[in-house]
């Protein structure tokens, strides 16, 4: 008889145990949900502090024409080298062409012949006159920047030209091809600094025997756009 009331007293146990847990749960006393985690705080925001430097960038000004003069030398072929000095107005068709009008002028020297001679002379004085005009077209082909010191920098262009012309010379006006490369340095908005070498080429039988002649220039200039 023990036996079955503890085996009893056992089933009721085992039965209830699972009751009470429903009830506290029934009446809100029984075990509560974990709350959600809270949210991790924000880390926290670097603000870099960068010293930027100031740099103003001279552009070529937005009108398209440009005038100037230059100066410099010129070796005419077999008459000695001397100064060239002359005029240039240009007009900007695209970021990349422009046309060009050039005047220049300089005086020829005594050829060999004339020196070794002792007295000869090939030509007068007036004829010596070396006058030429040319119309050319040129192309921008390495546009680019230079840098002075920390905040200034310059637009450059390196450009080539080519065209014809004429050019007066010995008592005598020669049809003239000529070719050259440029390099513009853009010293402010509306200014810019112009180094050119350019060849002459036209035929010219002054010696008895025609033949084609080279004349190379080299120049500084300065011109403005307006």
């Amino acid at each position: 008889m023990e036996s079955r009331f503890r085996v009893l007293f056992l089933v009721v146990a085992i039965v209830s145990l699972p009751g009470c847990a429903a009830t506290k749960n029934l009446f809100g006393y029984g075990q509560e949900e974990a709350p959600p985690p809270a949210a991790e705080p924000p880390g926290q925001v670097i603000d870099p502090v960068v010293v930027r430097r100031e740099i103003k960038e001279p552009a070529i000004d937005r009108e398209d024409f440009e005038i100037g003069g230059f100066v410099g030398l010129m070796s005419v072929e077999d008459f000695g080298s001397g100064v060239v000095y002359g005029a240039r107005l240009a007009y900007h068709i695209t970021e990349g062409f422009f046309v060009e009008a050039t005047v220049g002028q300089t005086d020829a020297g005594l050829t060999s012949f004339e020196v070794l001679s002792g007295g000869a002379r090939l030509i007068t004085d007036s004829e010596r006159r070396y006058t030429y005009y040319n119309l050319n077209l040129g192309y921008n082909i390495l546009p680019g920047e230079v840098f002075i010191g920390e905040s200034r920098a310059y637009n450059t262009n390196l450009y080539l030209v080519a065209g014809l012309g004429s050019t007066r010379f010995a008592g005598d006006d020669r049809f003239t091809v000529n070719v050259g490369v440029g390099y513009r340095f853009l010293l402010t908005d509306a200014i810019a600094l112009h180094l050119d070498f350019r060849d002459h080429l036209f035929d010219i039988d002054l010696l008895g025997e025609e033949k084609t002649v080279h004349n190379l220039e080299g120049t500084l200039g300065v011109t403005v756009f307006f």
